[in-house]
């Protein structure tokens, strides 16, 4: 169905590496150093992470060929009205497990297909609850793994997820970082 298109991944992000590959369809990782992943202030939190993908996916637009279908996402983790991005260290990552712990919050995957005369934007969001989490296992999940780079500070596929999430509604590969059934369904309409 895609045979027409060179289908680029614009992500550093090993997991949606990962999920990508997993579809059975050819594509190319090209990342773009240093884009920005700023968004107006007033802007609704369930729009950030598709206003995040859809400017990334704009700095790549003049070096698109006719061929190009480029795909950029992003992923927030919200508690309420807080919107989580990446820990800035690994006191900031401790703070957001304190926060989530024992609580539901969702995680928003934002979306941007492009191609040179095609853009489709969408998000995806599923609940997911922890349990209380305790001190000790806060910062052993913290010492042992890498949350630094993700957002929420957490990998549901790693130990905390494990331990720590005790329900999921929605799509499990959307809180990896890129919600793959819908991808595949939004791709077969290029």
């Amino acid at each position: 169905m895609l045979e027409n298109y060179h289908i680029i991944l614009a992500s550093n992000s090993p997991r949606r590496r990962q999920l990508l590959s997993g579809l059975d369809i050819d594509f190319e990782v090209k990342v773009m150093p240093d884009i920005e992943e700023n968004y107006p202030e007033t802007l609704a939190i369930q729009d950030i992470p598709v206003f995040i993908a859809t400017e990334k996916a704009a700095a790549y637009k003049d070096m698109m060929t006719e061929r190009d279908l480029i795909i950029t996402a992003d992923t927030v983790v919200v508690l309420g009205e807080m919107v989580l991005g990446k820990p800035k260290n690994k006191d900031d990552a401790k703070l957001m497990l304190h926060e989530l712990s024992g609580h539901t919050h969702q995680v928003i995957t934002g979306v941007c297909l492009m191609s040179r005369v095609r853009q489709r934007n969408f998000s995806v969001t599923t609940d997911v609850t922890f349990k209380d989490l305790t001190e000790a296992e806060i910062s052993y999940y913290v010492e042992k793994y890498q949350p630094l780079d993700k957002a929420g500070a957490y990998g549901i596929q790693e130990w905390i997820g494990y331990v720590g999430v005790t329900s999921l509604n929605g799509s499990y590969f959307n809180v990896m970082g890129l919600p793959v059934q819908r991808i595949y369904n939004e791709l077969k309409l290029f």
